[in-house]
């Protein structure tokens, strides 16, 4: 027998948004932001995981990996001159999908207003701003 809510409505095939999913709202969420924003994001690259690897867990001091929703790994455009090209890998944006859909059951937001916050967020870390100025910002915004 199915498990049924008590709209009626059946529960038994739903599952949780998948890597996929997460990478589609991502996209979404990126094709949504202002045309001159996405191009000054240059080759930024967008990536999904279910979790951070070890590495970023224990160089971070995080306490869990539930501890993250995402993170920029690059040198943002702000320090782009000071570095040479030679082996460099590409700026990327890491979405962590666990963590994120944790975040999601605790808080009165959609998962797209999540996904585009920490998108967002991370993509300001690409442009040399601190979590201090996102904030500002943020709070200047209303």
């Amino acid at each position: 027998m199915a498990a049924v809510s008590p709209q009626g409505r059946e529960w038994g095939p739903i599952q949780a948004p998948s890597l996929t999913d997460l990478e589609a709202l991502a996209t979404a969420a990126f094709d949504g932001l202002p045309e001159e924003f996405r191009t000054l994001t240059g080759g930024v690259q967008v990536r999904i995981a279910d979790f951070p690897d070890a590495e970023v867990v224990e160089d971070m001091r995080l306490e869990s990996e539930f501890d993250i929703l995402g993170l920029f790994q690059g040198i943002g455009l702000a320090h782009d001159s000071s570095a040479a090209e030679t082996g460099r890998l590409p700026n990327m944006i890491w979405l962590y999908r666990r963590p994120i859909l944790d975040y999601w059951a605790e808080h009165d937001e959609s998962l797209g207003a999540i996904v585009t916050h920490v998108l967002v967020h991370e993509l300001g870390h690409h442009f040399g701003l601190s979590d201090a100025d996102m904030e500002a910002i943020e709070a200047a915004a209303g």
